[in-house]
């Protein structure tokens, strides 16, 4: 097939080479303009002519053209300029119809048709109609994608994940962008595990002006695998550099993975020393065993103060803050205390801490003492204890032992108090492709613990509870979100005599839309008091307008009882807005109990400093 070579960002950027030598000094402009270079050294010349020509653009294209040609046409951006010659304006004319043709090949548009016409108003002011009528544009024929290097006998899934990462496919429109992407998501694509050092040895698009036809082709070369060596750390003066060898997974020799990198930044990251994280990794290609992680980061001074407000329908306004001195005894131990102000909870908690043991374990103290007030009933929740606890791989896991001293006050006069001594184990796993906004993926979360009475317990219990979430999107632009909850107390006493912290109650934009707050739960004289078990599932359908823009659909449903078999289960449906704002997710709903046939609405909205 007849056919010519053709990359025309390449070209654009050797015009933009030789412009930028004709004038340093020139105006800024888009670095993928395609006037020659010329342009601008007789631009340059003419610049002292004292006659100015005043003129409007009018740009007739189809809209993505028109869009391009506003941005980046020298013809359209000196417009808004008032010191341009009639010389200079007549060169600009002259040169649009070349320009435009270089710009929209970037598009894919190789043969369009040009047509520029000048008329002068009464105001002797000139008006420019610049008509462009693109042809077909260029469609992809073939994709050929080859390998050479060590891929081809190693490992072989990752040539497939290369291949999977390019996104151009036969049928789709040429663009220049979406060439130039496809080749760099295959490559990164490439080397994000074992083969750091891999390269693009050949790439070229073949184009064919008369078919509008592009045959494209790319050779990557994966070059040798490579292995990771020890860690190099700098940046460390306050705190010992051991607290990042005692987070460190990566064990020497192990196969490059880009995966691992961004997990021990995870890691580095979860302890409260370091403002930031980088790491970089030896890729020559000739050494390529072994590779030394260069790791640096930058601590946070020895106090430190971190505040934040924000606002839900369930809880009103609040703030919160903590304040930690992170070199207590001067041996790097945390000393925090934090705190929580709203409509429903006032909260405070002071923690001392231990850095990371050899095999991550942070080992802490803490007290902490709640006052919630909701439905008409107040828990004055005391807890003081030791916990142990680890974050690997996305998975946090804790031990701990608490002492519990509730207090719950109701509309009934008489107040009941519950004490116990709980050995209690938490694990939650995320597993999702964004922990800010997830599109994909999983959340779970389990807890367990148990109480003997006589043993600092007024009663014997055990407790369970359990909260899972999975997002599983459905094409580009929609979402399905599932979320179950379980938790049970399993006693042989009443509820009054575990601490009411432990129970359960259920309802809110958390919860149970269209209910109330933790308005669901054992109803006594108006008060809403908390239960043995609680069960609530919901089930939302997003869909994206906009990638910040999203509406959304669901039906929750939920229970909490101390009696299994007198359960009632309380529906609620509804529809929302979400918003991926620049500080955090935002999402407004308007939810209609059909048990308590009400509607309610609820706004999220969490801004950190």
């Amino acid at each position: 097939m007849a056919g010519r070579l053709f990359d025309p960002l390449r070209a654009l950027r050797g015009l933009a080479e030789r412009r930028r030598r004709a004038c340093a000094s020139a105006s800024p402009r888009s670095p993928r303009a395609g006037t020659a270079a010329i342009v601008f050294g007789v631009w340059w010349l003419l610049a002292a002519v004292p006659a100015e020509a005043k003129y409007d653009v009018d740009i007739d294209a189809p809209r993505s053209v028109k869009k391009l040609l506003k941005e980046h046409l020298d013809l359209s951006r000196f417009a808004k300029r008032d010191d341009v010659s009639d010389d200079q304006f007549q060169f600009l004319v002259t040169a649009a119809p070349k320009d435009v043709r270089n710009l929209v090949a970037i598009e894919g548009f190789f043969t369009p048709v040009v047509r520029t016409d000048v008329t002068t108003d009464s105001d002797s002011k000139r008006n420019v109609k610049l008509s462009v009528d693109p042809c077909p544009r260029t469609k992809v024929a073939s994709v050929q994608l080859h390998f050479t290097g060590a891929v081809t006998t190693e490992d072989r899934a990752q040539e497939n994940a290369a291949r999977f990462a390019f996104s151009v496919n036969e049928g789709d429109p040429f663009t220049q962008s979406g060439w130039d992407d496809a080749k760099n998501a295959a490559l990164r694509a490439l080397q994000s595990k074992r083969y750091l050092g891999a390269k693009i040895m050949r790439s070229q698009a073949r184009i064919n002006p008369r078919t509008h036809m592009a045959d494209l082709s790319v050779t990557f070369d994966s070059g040798p695998t490579f292995t990771l060596g020890k860690l190099d750390v700098s940046g460390t003066k306050r705190y010992p550099a051991w607290i990042i060898d005692h987070v460190n997974l990566i064990q020497p020799g192990e196969i490059y993975d880009v995966a691992r990198l961004n997990e021990l930044q995870r890691q580095i990251q979860n302890t409260p020393y370091y403002a930031s994280v980088a790491i970089d990794t030896d890729s020559d290609v000739n050494k390529p065993l072994d590779s030394m992680l260069h790791v640096k980061v930058s601590e946070y001074p020895y106090n430190s103060i971190r505040y934040g407000v924000g606002y839900a329908t369930d809880t009103g306004f609040h703030i919160q803050g903590a304040y930690s001195y992170l070199d207590t005894f001067g041996h790097a131990y945390p000393f925090t205390i934090s705190g929580r102000l709203d409509q429903t909870q006032q909260y405070g908690r002071v923690q001392l801490a231990m850095p990371p043991d050899s095999r991550g374990w942070v080992n802490a103290v803490f007290g902490s003492y709640t006052i919630t007030d909701v439905s008409s009933t107040k828990i004055y929740s005391g807890r003081v204890g030791v916990q142990r606890l680890r974050s690997r791989q996305n998975i946090d896991t804790t031990y701990s032992l608490t002492f519990y001293d509730d207090r719950l006050t109701q509309n009934d006069p008489n107040p009941s108090t519950a004490r116990a001594l709980v050995p209690e184990w938490s694990w939650v796993r995320r597993d999702v492709d964004d922990p800010l906004f997830p599109r994909r993926g999983n959340i779970v979360r389990a807890e367990a613990g148990f109480a003997v009475k006589g043993v600092m317990s007024d009663q014997t219990f055990a407790r369970l509870y359990t909260n899972a979430q999975q997002h599983v999107p459905i094409g580009r632009n929609d979402l399905f979100v599932f979320r179950a909850e379980f938790g049970g107390v399993f006693t042989g006493g009443a509820s009054n005599t575990v601490p009411a912290s432990l129970l359960f109650r259920a309802g809110g934009a958390n919860s149970v839309r269209g209910y109330s707050y933790l308005g669901i739960g054992h109803n006594v004289d108006g008060s809403v008091l908390p239960t043995k078990y609680m069960v609530t599932g919901s089930s939302e359908y997003q869909h994206w307008f906009t990638h910040d823009w999203g509406g959304a659909v669901f039906f929750d449903i939920g229970t909490a009882t101390d009696t299994w078999s007198e359960r009632v289960f309380q529906p609620g449906v509804g529809v929302g807005a979400r918003w991926r704002s620049p500080v955090g997710p935002v999402n407004v709903d308007l939810a209609y109990g059909l048990k308590n046939k009400s509607i309610k609405p609820y706004l999220t909205l969490s801004i950190a400093f």
